[in-house]
């Protein structure tokens, strides 16, 4: 199954490499306008995983001078919510139906998200016209160190006509 945002992704992962992650950031950041306020960059995507990143830059920084939390927060859903929505039919919309996150520790530095589907998951999803499954996401900081564990819920449903 192939929708149109995978083919748009597709398309752009066939470019030279020097150009890819910015193009996807691009791409990303003019459809979900609140994650191109956070300067979030995308570095790579494919169907099963999606890696993003954040900077510690002042716009997005806490009054201690870390990433703030919803910032972090946002790095995640917005992993999550790519590798999901590159295997959602175009019949169905992808909908965050919840979003758990558990702040470990202090951030250190830039972030870095890992977000992942198994071959069962996306199976799953183009087997039903509605469903719901937890996206794996590995946030970490600059230590190696996961500062936030979350889990993100997808929903996809049918697009209403």
């Amino acid at each position: 199954m192939t929708n149109k945002f995978r083919k748009i992704i597709n398309k752009v992962n066939r470019m030279p490499r020097g150009m890819r992650s910015f193009l996807l950031t691009k791409i990303f950041c003019s459809q979900v306008k609140f994650a191109g306020t956070s300067s979030i960059k995308l570095i790579s995507v494919s169907p099963t995983k999606t890696i993003l990143s954040l900077e510690n830059k002042k716009k997005v920084q806490n009054h201690i001078g870390g990433i703030h939390a919803i910032a972090a927060a946002l790095l995640a859903e917005s992993a999550t919510g790519i590798v999901f929505g590159m295997n959602v039919p175009d019949s169905c919309i992808p909908l965050l139906k919840s979003m758990t996150v558990h702040y470990q520790r202090r951030m250190q530095g830039n972030l870095t998200a890992v977000a992942k589907l198994s071959e069962d998951d996306i199976k799953l999803i183009e087997a039903g016209g509605k469903g719901s499954l937890m996206v794996k996401v590995e946030i970490m900081d600059e230590s190696e160190i996961q500062p936030i564990v979350c889990e993100m819920e997808w929903a996809w449903v049918t697009k209403r006509t």
